[in-house]
């Protein structure tokens, strides 16, 4: 008698998320496991996938996203699964939409208006009563969620322009250690931005002190990542030190055109860090950024365009330039009008991108902006632009290498247990694609489009994408992290 499985996807090409070679076989799927892989061509299953001239991948792993209100706004998670992600990392730079004990101001406090400009999201008291939502509201894909020190401040204090005073920092202490428990895998920060700027190196240790225990995760959007770079990298492997816990550069870059070529040194100074503490870093594959819109960050770009606006819709998608010369008045008046929005910012050099997304221990990550009205491309686009444009193209990596980046190594960073890998036993999250064709489909002009040649995509052993639309299915699961 033959095996039967509820999927099965056969004459796949498989790379397996561990960087090793490619091999071909079937793989048979029970439940929402791998079930088994091998010779399977007398087998027979509910739904049955012919792969043939197609890779099999894990699904890939964001490691770097901002979609904590879109995983309950737009589950289907249509500008993830449609470029093979099957499981996202939220809570980044500081900003989640969890824990706000208190009213949140109006307007919202920049950037958590990043994930929400009204207010309305940020409802959830403490980050189990967030989880629970998630988990009674599933997405498409499975998420890992981080507690962010900026909403801990705008949360717990009267005064962002001041360092946290000691009831303050108890008060975010007691957050984190809420968070924690009920399923957060670590603390994010955003020190680069206003509301925590003034925040000193103490107060993160300090209110990150509860991830000692629970064997969290520490990761940042650092204080400076241009002129001051090194100095912030060493304030970040400090903090990892004094709370003894893993430390993830998010979004590494180096940033205006006198810093062009510094990648060099920061991966060297990284290198010689990782020897001595465990550090993580990952990287978006594009020379430009995207955040809220303030005049100090234009003035120091080569090039500014209009991701939103609340106040002037219309300009969406505009270069602040051309912005300028319509309405008239200096750039400072005229951000003035347009704000609160968001901007894309070219401030990077590529020959800097490449050399960080070579770097071995890279992990890629989007770090899309899911409500904005002219989104970067990243958010569509970051993954099979790897696979296209910087692997197939410019040849910077294989597919292994590649594909290792996007899932056995980010499952290993962030202890995303029987997660990342082609294996039997483990989840069965995958995506199936066109190694030949895989690209991004969105562009800076075209910004919101699916990716060319992913062709199919499971979460917990459901297809969710299937020949260029969403299934319908939500089967994502919030997931915790693992000691590793």
């Amino acid at each position: 008698m033959s095996e039967h499985y509820d999927v099965l996807i056969r004459n796949a090409s498989i790379v397996d998320g561990t960087g090793a070679s490619r091999f071909n076989a079937d793989v048979g799927i029970r439940g929402d496991r791998i079930a088994r892989i091998g010779d399977l061509r007398d087998a027979s299953a509910g739904v049955d996938i012919d792969a043939a001239g197609m890779v099999l991948a894990p699904g890939f792993i964001d490691a770097h996203t901002h979609d904590d209100r879109l995983m309950l706004s737009g589950g289907d998670m249509a500008p993830k699964v449609s470029q093979g992600i099957t499981t996202v990392i939220g809570g980044n730079c500081g900003v989640s939409l969890a824990p706000m004990p208190r009213p949140i101001p109006n307007p919202v406090t920049p950037p958590l208006n990043l994930l929400d400009g009204t207010g309305e999201w940020f409802r959830y008291r403490d980050f189990a009563s967030y989880l629970d939502a998630l988990r009674a509201r599933p997405a498409a894909t499975n998420c890992a969620m981080l507690v962010g020190h900026t909403t801990l401040r705008v949360a717990t204090m009267d005064d962002l322009t001041q360092a946290a005073s000691a009831d303050e920092i108890a008060a975010m202490r007691a957050l984190v250690e809420e968070a924690m428990q009920a399923g957060a895998i670590g603390v994010s920060t955003g020190l680069f931005y206003e509301p925590s700027i003034a925040a000193p190196t103490e107060e993160v240790i300090a209110i990150c002190e509860p991830l000692r225990a629970h064997g969290g995760v520490y990761c940042t959007h650092m204080r400076n990542e241009g002129d001051d770079v090194i100095k912030s990298l060493t304030e970040t492997f400090r903090i990892g030190r004094e709370v003894d816990v893993p430390v993830v550069i998010s979004h590494h870059k180096v940033v205006g055109v006198k810093n062009y070529g510094r990648s060099t040194e920061t991966l060297k100074f990284i290198a010689e860090h990782m020897a001595l503490q465990p550090i993580c870093l990952d990287c978006y594959p594009y020379p430009a950024s995207s955040t809220i819109l303030s005049a100090h960050r234009a003035i120091n770009a080569t090039r500014v365009t209009v991701t939103w606006s609340k106040f002037m819709p219309e300009y969406a998608g505009r270069d602040l330039a051309d912005i300028m010369a319509e309405l008239g008045g200096t750039m400072e008046e005229v951000v003035d009008r347009l704000a609160p929005a968001g901007a894309i910012y070219y401030m990077m050099d590529d020959a800097d991108v490449q050399r960080i997304l070579k770097f071995d221990q890279t992990m890629i990550g989007s770090d899309g902006l899911p409500h904005d009205e002219a989104p970067h491309p990243r958010l569509w686009g970051s993954f099979p632009r790897v696979l296209g444009h910087y692997g197939r193209t410019l040849g910077l990596f294989t597919l292994e290498t590649a594909i290792h980046k996007m899932t056995g190594l980010t499952a290993k960073n962030f202890g995303l247990a029987d997660r990342g890998l082609v294996q039997e036993g483990a989840f069965a999250d995958l995506t199936l694609l066109n190694p030949e064709t895989v690209n991004e489909g969105a562009t800076f002009k075209k910004p919101i489009a699916p990716a060319i040649g992913i062709d199919t995509v499971l979460v917990n052993g459901q297809v969710v994408w299937r020949h260029g639309n969403p299934s319908g299915a939500r089967p994502g699961r919030v997931l915790r992290r693992e000691r590793v």
